[in-house]
């Protein structure tokens, strides 16, 4: 079957200036067009489509999304098998945070008694689950099983306070890293400082703290997608400027 603009947009809930614009970067071209000069999307378009929309949904840039798709060895079954597993994930990281809420309303009406630090537990299970499905494997490869486990242990054994710092820091690292991009120097007073705030935001899970560890974190922000999505999100580039802050901070560090 084939879909005018039209009708593929109403079909996968986009715009059809979505569409137009999908086929003017090269992300999502048409299979022909009829004599009147409109476009004709086939069923392989569809499925393009909708790894497109997929990959939208876990943050990736389009960019990124491009490389991925029309890269020779990509396999449309493992794709959706990826997908199915990062929903089932998200499904018991939702599931998680239900329960969190429907104590709280509990202990709100006075049902049972809920203390304050099973308030965040929703949360803290939340991202230590995101982080193992996105990036665990690079990071027990990395540092090693013991590593990854003490820094989860941290994450869910926070306080009220320590949790809401350990939140609050990670915003702050992403608003003073994008003051120091407007200055354009990694090694600039805001710079230096958004690699400080990442050093005290590491500090809230980490054991210990070294420049080498603190670097080769950096290094992988910029070597995998899905960590330089997470900081590109917020403005393309952003994840190798904040290396480039690190490795400027940790070089005065050194001396």
């Amino acid at each position: 079957m084939q879909y005018t603009v039209k009708q593929l947009a109403d079909l996968a809930g986009v715009s059809t200036q979505t569409l137009r614009y999908y086929d003017q970067i090269g992300l999502l071209k048409p299979a022909g067009t009829t004599e009147a000069g409109y476009r004709l999307y086939s069923s392989a378009e569809v499925d393009r489509l909708q790894q497109i929309l997929f990959y939208r949904e876990i943050g990736m840039s389009l960019e990124q999304i491009g490389e991925i798709i029309s890269a020779p060895d990509f396999d449309l079954k493992q794709a959706l098998l990826s997908h199915r597993t990062y929903l089932l994930q998200k499904r018991a990281q939702l599931d998680q945070l239900l329960r969190t809420v429907e104590r709280s309303l509990a202990g709100l009406e006075g049902r049972i008694v809920m203390h304050d630090k099973e308030k965040f537990e929703g949360f803290k299970k939340q991202l230590i689950e995101e982080n193992e499905a996105k990036f665990g494997r690079e990071a027990r490869e990395k540092y090693g099983d013991e590593a990854v486990d003490a820094s989860n242990a941290r994450l869910m054994g926070m306080s009220q306070e320590e949790w809401e710092r350990f939140t609050a820091l990670g915003e702050k690292i992403i608003t003073t890293l994008l003051q120091a991009m407007d200055q354009g120097s990694p090694d600039s007073e805001l710079g230096l400082k958004a690699a400080e705030l990442h050093r005290e935001w590491l500090g809230c899970t980490w054991d210990s703290y070294s420049p080498e560890a603190h670097v080769g974190l950096a290094e992988m922000y910029v070597a995998d997608e899905r960590f330089t999505a997470y900081y590109d999100q917020h403005r393309k580039g952003a994840a190798a400027f904040l290396r480039d802050c690190i490795k400027a901070y940790t070089a005065k560090l050194k001396g």
